[in-house]
Formats: C-alpha cells, structure tokens, sequence
C-alpha cells in the first residue's frame, strides 16, 4: 500500500529525517511512537508530501507520488489526514463541513455528499450535532468531526497525526473508541501516537522513531515486551513509569515534580484521588527524608545527600492489575526513613500509613534503605 525508501527531510541545516525505510500492507493499523522531536510528525506530513521530502521516494500502491510528473492531487485524494488541531472550517457548520470537499474536489451531489455525511456522522456519535458550528462543540466532538470529513472523501489510507494531543483527558477515549472502529474495517491507517495501551491494543505493527529514523519496528506484543534495542526499552520503560531523582538540596524542586505525576497521572487515566494521592506521598516522604530549613540534621543531610549520590523516587502502573507502586531509594548514611527521619511531630508518619493502608514498608538493600509504598 505504501513503501518508503531513502526518506530524508532537512528544515534548513536541520536534519529531522534521514534514510527512513518502511512499508505498510493494506489492512494494516501502524502506530509510530517515540519521543517528542524525533520526527513523527513530519513522516506523516511527508507522506501525503504537505512536507516535500529532501531525499528518497514515496509510492502509493506502486506509484511514486514524489515522481516530478506524479499527478499529487488525485494520489493524495486517496490518502487522508486528522491533525492534532482539528483544522475544521468555523464559518460551516458540521454537515457543510463534511460536503464541501466531495462537492468540490470529488464532484458529488449536494444531496449524495449529504447523505454519506450523514451515514458518517451517525457513525461517530454525531448525528445531532449537523447544523452545529465548531465553536458550539467540545474537543473531542470536534476531533470526531474531523475524522468524518476525512471519511467523506473516501480515502484507501488515513493518516493520524496525535488525534488525542489538543484534548482534555476527558475527551481522549470517544475520539480513540472511534478509531478503534475504524482499524476494525479494515482501514489502512498511520497514527502518530502517545497513546501506548491504545498502540497496543489497535496496531498491527508499531513503529518507535529516533534520532530521525524508524529505529526498531514490530508487533505490540515485542516492541511494548520485549524490545530488541536499547533506546525503545528506555523509551518504553520511561513512559510506564516515572522515575525523578533528587541529587542536590539547594535544586530540589517540589512543584517540578508534581507536575510530573499529574502528567503521569494523566497519561494513565488516573482519577484525582490517585494523584493527590502520590503528590502526597512523594511530599511527605521526601520530607521525612531530607528533613526541613528547621531540623537540626538538615544541614548534616544535605552534606550526605550530595556524596552519597541523592535520592531515587520511582512510580509504577500496572495497567493489568491497575495498581500504583512508589519506592523511594535513599544511601543508609541518610538514616533509615520511616524509623529515624521521622518528623518531630509524627504527622508525615500518619499521612504516609494513612495513604498506604499502613502497607509501607521499608528494608535495606547492599549500602541503600528501600522504601516501598502500594497505594
């Protein structure tokens, strides 16, 4: 359906593809994740050549569209495009969005275009929204959308470039449920993604993009388990868990690292109680550990925290069993961190017991103290 060869894109001196290689069957549901800056999008762009490639070809079912005589206009009709922006017309309402591209470009009837925009918006939950103005929709109704007017066109191929990245969290899982419905048509489709357990439950094969090229490629099942290569087992580690580590005093950055686990949070679909759950947690504990301006021994902590090489916080989600695990990692020469970096008070004790069930629990591993906190 499609095949790549050579596929290089320079802005400038700025190198963002090079010698990228790929082929897509028909039928197949590829998913390309990696991380921000590696070039997804522009791949994408590059395939339907909204971003003239620099080097290389493209062919679309065994025609090179990047041929100097290739007819782009009628090969692009049969490749369609969800940006992440929605890119839909303000001054028409839904069902005028959806008709003016078959009217005009495929040469439809008004009333044939409508009825097939209407098929298609019954499709997406949609069917009493045609007199709606974009301005009258939410995101996610709006991205919904934007996927029936790229069906309107009756494309063979669409590409998806981050559907769910402009969306409230609340949002994400209706424009996601209807792509699903879509890979079980049978559509051949690209979808720049970040969502994993969507990558892995929708692709028939995942691509993970680095440093400008297609850097290892596979089913799910291997690229999600079993990576093959060093930077997509770091990739896919770091997006399953959030790791933040705490090496200076004078730098540690509380509001930095709550941001982090509502991201984290977020990207799991994780409620409000679970978040304010581990921002608590990670606050007390840290606390507890490196003591306050207050304590007599936060001078003595900073001084050991800086040789001993800081503080390791890691949190995990389990998507099949849906629990959250927290482990700090602190040198033994901070103290043991439950029993003797206790607040004078004792409150931080009770709101960690309190957060975990009384489940916490605490041991020595080699030279370092392990604190382990379910929740």
């Amino acid at each position: 359906m499609i095949r790549v060869e050579h596929l290089s894109k320079k802005f400038g001196p700025i190198e963002v593809l090079r010698d990228v290689n790929a082929h897509i069957n028909r039928g197949e549901v590829i998913s390309v994740i990696g991380p921000s800056g590696t070039g997804k999008s522009t791949f994408l762009r590059c395939l339907n050549l909204l971003d003239p490639p620099t080097g290389g070809r493209i062919f679309i079912e065994e025609q090179e569209i990047t041929a100097p005589n290739a007819n782009v206009s009628r090969l692009r009709q049969k490749m369609g495009m969800v940006f992440q922006d929605f890119n839909l017309f303000l001054h028409l309402n839904v069902l005028e969005n959806l008709t003016i591209a078959p009217v005009k470009l495929l040469g439809k009837t008004k009333a044939l275009a409508e009825s097939k925009a209407r098929e298609l918006l019954h499709m997406v939950g949609l069917a009493a929204k045609e007199k709606a103005y974009p301005a009258e929709l939410s995101g996610g109704q709006k991205q919904r959308v934007a996927i029936a007017r790229c069906l309107a066109m009756d494309p063979d191929i669409i590409l998806f470039d981050e559907p769910t990245s402009a969306l409230d969290p609340t949002m994400v899982s209706e424009v996601l449920g209807v792509i699903r419905r879509l890979a079980g048509t049978g559509m051949t489709m690209v979808i720049v993604t970040h969502e994993m357990q969507f990558a892995r439950d929708v692709s028939s094969r995942v691509f993970y993009m680095d440093q400008g090229v297609i850097y290892e490629e596979g089913p799910p099942s291997r690229i999600f388990d079993h990576p093959e290569k060093e930077a997509t087992r770091t990739f896919i580690n770091r997006i399953r868990n959030l790791e933040w580590h705490i090496e200076d005093y004078e730098h540690y950055d509380i509001y930095a690292l709550t941001t982090e686990i509502i991201q984290f949070c977020e990207k799991h679909f994780l409620g409000p109680a679970q978040r304010d759950a581990l921002i608590h947690l990670a606050e007390e504990t840290l606390l507890m550990c490196l003591g306050t301006d207050n304590t007599p021994q936060t001078l003595t902590r900073r001084e050991i925290l800086r040789e001993t090489g800081g503080i390791n916080l890691f949190i995990s989600y389990s998507e099949k069993t849906q629990q959250i695990h927290t482990r700090f990692t602190a040198h033994a020469r901070l103290n043991t961190i439950l029993n003797n970096a206790q607040d004078a008070d004792g409150l931080g004790m009770m709101i960690i017991n309190g957060i975990t069930k009384g489940k916490a629990v605490e041991k020595t591993e080699g030279e370092h103290v392990v604190l382990d906190l379910p929740l």
